[in-house]
C-alpha cells in the first residue's frame, strides 16, 4: 500500500475528543497539511442531511471516524438510550456520506467492549459475536458492533476501502475527569487528586478491585491509527492495545503512588465490577509491525501533569 499524500484532505470526525485531538496532533506531526475538522456547534453528526452537505462542500479524501458519545460504567448504566442512539446515528451518517462522496479510505474506531462478557482471554478479533455482552455497556457495545458491520457491508456491496480498529481502554491528555461520566483511570486520578487537596486519607474505589484491564496511551493509539491507515486494508477489524493488563486494585495502587502516596484504598463491593477481564490479542497488529511505546507508569505520570496544569479549567463536580 502506498503512503498517503501529506496534502490529502483528511477529515477527523470527533476532533475535539480524547482520541480525535490525539489524531489531529499526530497528523500535524506527521506532516499532513490539510486536516479538516467540524465543531459540534457547526455540524451535528447525527443529521444525515447536514453530514451529506458538509462532505459535499469539503470533499475529504481520508476519514478518521472517531466521534461518539462515551463514558464509564455509571454513564453507560444511566444513559443507555443516548449511548445507542447517538453512536448508531453518527456511525451511519459518516459512513454513508463517505461512500456517496467517494472517500478514498475510512478508518472507523470502535471499542474493546464489543467482545462478549465471558470472552476467552486474550480476546482475538474472531471472538466478536460469540457470546452475550456485558450488560452495563450493552447499548454502547451494540452501536460499536454496528459500526464494524457498516464498514464491512459498504466494503462488500460498494467496494469501499473502509476499515475498523478496536482499541483497548484509553487514557491521556484531554481525557474526561468528571467523576459522573469518566472511565476508571481518569476517575482514579481525579479521586486521588481531590483527596490530596482535601487532606482525606481514605479513597473509595468502585467494585472489588479484582477485574483486570489493559490501558493504552491515546498518543500511542493515534500513532497506531496512522500506521493502520497506510498499511492495512482487510475486512476484519484490528485490535489495538498493549497486550498487557493489571487488576483495578493494582491500577489504583499505581495511581495512588503517583498522585497521593499517603492515601488508603477502600473498595465498595456493592458497586458493579463490569467485565471480569478485558485483554486484547494484538498479534495481528504486531505482525504488521506496530507496538506501543508509552509504558503505563510513564503515561499516567504525564497525564497527571496535564490534569494538574489544566485543573482550573475543568468542570467542577
Amino acid at each position: 500500500m502506498e503512503q498517503i499524500a501529506r496534502d490529502a484532505r483528511v477529515y477527523v470526525a470527533g476532533h475535539a475528543g480524547l482520541v480525535g485531538s490525539a489524531i489531529v496532533r499526530r497528523l500535524h506531526a506527521g506532516g499532513f497539511t490539510n486536516v479538516l475538522t467540524a465543531p459540534r456547534a457547526e455540524l451535528d453528526l447525527r443529521d444525515q442531511t447536514a453530514v451529506d452537505r458538509w462532505f459535499g462542500a469539503n470533499r475529504p479524501e481520508i476519514v478518521y471516524l472517531v466521534a461518539g458519545t462515551v463514558g464509564g460504567i455509571l454513564a453507560n448504566s444511566t444513559r443507555p438510550a443516548e449511548f445507542i442512539y447517538d453512536n448508531l446515528m453518527i456511525h451511519a451518517t459518516v459512513v454513508h456520506a463517505a461512500y456517496r462522496e467517494g472517500v478514498t479510505k475510512l478508518l472507523y474506531l470502535g471499542s474493546s467492549c464489543i467482545y462478549p462478557r465471558e470472552c476467552p482471554q486474550p480476546m482475538k478479533e474472531e471472538y466478536l459475536l460469540t457470546g452475550p455482552l456485558e450488560p452495563t455497556n450493552e447499548p454502547y457495545a451494540v452501536a460499536k458492533i454496528a459500526g464494524i458491520k457498516l464498514c464491512q457491508a459498504y466494503r462488500r456491496q460498494y467496494g469501499c476501502d473502509f476499515i475498523s480498529a478496536m482499541p483497548t481502554n484509553l487514557y491521556g491528555p484531554g481525557d474526561n475527569f468528571d467523576l459522573s461520566s469518566s472511565h476508571v483511570l481518569p476517575a482514579l486520578i481525579r479521586k486521588f487528586h481531590d483527596a490530596k487537596a482535601e487532606a482525606r486519607e481514605d479513597v473509595l474505589i468502585w467494585g472489588t478491585g479484582a477485574p483486570r484491564r489493559e490501558f493504552l496511551h491515546v498518543d500511542d493509539l493515534a500513532d497506531a491509527c496512522l500506521f493502520i491507515m497506510e498499511r492495512y486494508d482487510g475486512d476484519i477489524h484490528l485490535n489495538v492495545g498493549t497486550g498487557e493488563d493489571l487488576s483495578v486494585r493494582e491500577l489504583a495502587e499505581l495511581v495512588r503512588d503517583i498522585v497521593y502516596p499517603e492515601a488508603r484504598l477502600t473498595f465498595d463491593a456493592s458497586k458493579p465490577d463490569g467485565t471480569p477481564r478485558k485483554l486484547l490479542d494484538v498479534s495481528r497488529l504486531h505482525a504488521l509491525g506496530w507496538r506501543h511505546r508509552i509504558e503505563l507508569r510513564e503515561g499516567i505520570e504525564a497525564t497527571y501533569r496535564w490534569f494538574v496544569h489544566h485543573h482550573a479549567n475543568l468542570r467542577a463536580v
